[in-house]
């Protein structure tokens, strides 16, 4: 039996207690009253069909979704293409994804991609398939409040889902070059028998699939926790779309890729 990846999970920096002040004064415990509580740890996974290891991170991925609780940690799985020479294709991978696996070698200083790799908060990256580095990175991963944004929902027609967001950040944008509000659709439950290349002859599940990725905002460097955002992004749907499989994932994330907030909607059915 697998090991429960939460195991060794702490809430580090995040149950700290404090004691009453000895002048009994209540600003202290109004003070502590406002204090917004952490959001979600956002695990970014860039894995492929066409690697054989990816199918075991995508397993621990899973695990990690369904056994944080409480939204603890969000998943998203970005597919990249640069497996798919190797006689299978991805039929989820994209050069974005690629793209923006690139640009976290960058931000990380890492001297080449790998795959599959795990990139936590945009801060910290491990192997996809190491349990306990992933475990680690997630314990000690810098925590901020969710956003605290409503979603509403269109389809101003049959192949086009509209998403409208309006609310506040509750964090300040740190770091020098602003922000920017990103919103993922995902999806879950893909089943792929594979045919060719390392995984040939697998019948491969992977869940939180990324399938598109918009920007609904852009933020200026030192934006307050209480500002007020608002925007929309339209998706283009795929064949075979189905609400009760996808979620949404939104996420503020600074020049430097560092994730300053993470919040997670599900879709309605009837979307």
């Amino acid at each position: 039996m697998a090991p429960r990846l939460l195991s060794c999970f702490g809430r580090r920096g995040t149950g700290t207690t404090a004691s009453a002040p000895e002048d009994g004064s209540s600003d202290h415990h109004q003070q502590q009253q406002a204090v917004v509580p952490p959001g979600p740890v956002l695990v970014e996974l860039f894995s492929s069909q066409g690697c054989g290891a990816s199918p075991e991170a995508d397993a621990v991925a899973a695990r990690l979704a369904q056994e944080s609780g409480a939204g603890e940690v969000v998943v998203l799985g970005f597919h990249v293409d640069y497996w798919d020479y190797r006689g299978w294709k991805d039929p989820f991978a994209t050069s974005a994804w690629t793209v923006r696996q690139k640009a976290y070698v960058e931000a990380l200083r890492l001297d080449t991609l790998l795959t599959p790799q795990a990139v936590v908060q945009g801060r910290a990256h491990c192997v996809g398939t190491e349990q306990e580095a992933l475990a680690l990175a997630v314990r000690d991963a810098t925590r901020y409040p969710a956003p605290a944004m409503k979603v509403t929902f269109q389809r101003p027609n049959p192949t086009t889902l509209q998403a409208s967001f309006t609310g506040t950040l509750r964090s300040k944008v740190e770091g020098p070059g602003g922000a920017s509000v990103l919103v993922a659709l995902y999806e879950s439950g893909l089943v792929t028998d594979c045919g060719r290349g390392e995984n040939k002859g697998k019948s491969l599940l992977n869940d939180h699939v990324v399938r598109r990725l918009e920007k609904v905002a852009a933020l200026r460097e030192g934006a307050a926790a209480k500002k007020t955002v608002s925007g929309s992004v339209q998706f283009t749907l795929w064949d075979g779309f189905r609400a009760t499989k996808c979620g949404i994932v939104l996420f503020v994330q600074n020049a430097a890729l560092q994730v300053l907030g993470v919040q997670h909607f599900d879709l309605p059915d009837n979307v």
